[in-house]
């Protein structure tokens, strides 16, 4: 079976060390707080806070204490806030050592489109073109393919890029693909799915 939104999440979770300092994208990315579990992370939001906690308990929000995707969220004993300068400072400053991004769409390459589609209404772009050039790596969560069945893993994007070569790993719902040299590698399947499964389900090359 395909993994889940919160299987997704969980996976990334492995991805995090010890010390690490990391900002999650809006979307899946935000529920990677929910399975850090014991590890030392301090998460890094771009609207000015360092050290966020997990999702609240229902009934237990503070309307006050939102992620950079207006969700609520709680904070821990050693959490610090600052204005969005010092926030994209640090990004901007190579301090954050990864971020967990969500994605439209994925390139063979790296080259990353998650901000917008073109005659659709956007708010902004975020902090995502920030993130993806000055932290140390990239790793994206999303689903393999569109609601219409299309791979959203290409030769080479269609939508407008947030970044050039940027992306490290991929971890879908069908499993965990690296970009290499030549093209994607496939890591790690999900439980019952497998490499063949997601080779039809992707445009960018498999390199074995």
């Amino acid at each position: 079976m395909p993994w889940d939104r919160n299987q997704m999440a969980a996976r990334a979770a492995e991805e995090l060390e010890d010390g690490m300092y990391v900002n999650l994208g809006i979307g899946i990315p935000t529920l990677v707080a929910n399975y850090v579990g014991d590890k030392d992370i301090t998460l890094q939001s771009e609207n000015g806070m360092l050290g966020m906690g997990p999702f609240p308990i229902e009934g237990e929000e503070d309307a006050d204490l939102i992620n950079a995707g207006k969700q609520t969220i709680t904070e821990l004993p050693r959490t610090a806030y600052f204005d969005s300068a010092t926030s994209f400072g640090m990004i901007r400053g190579g301090k954050i050592a990864c971020a967990i991004l969500g994605a439209m769409e994925v390139a063979e390459n790296g080259d990353l489109a998650n901000w917008m589609i073109p005659g659709k209404l956007v708010k902004g772009m975020g902090g995502a073109m920030d993130l993806v050039a000055g932290v140390k790596r990239v790793v994206v969560v999303m689903d393999h393919q569109n609601k219409k069945g299309e791979t959203k893993l290409l030769k080479s994007c269609t939508l407008p890029l947030t970044g050039a070569g940027v992306v490290d790993r991929i971890i879908t719902n069908l499993g965990v693909l690296d970009v290499v040299e030549g093209g994607l590698r496939i890591v790690e399947c999900a439980d019952g799915v497998t490499e063949d499964e997601i080779c039809a389900a992707t445009e960018a090359t498999i390199v074995a």
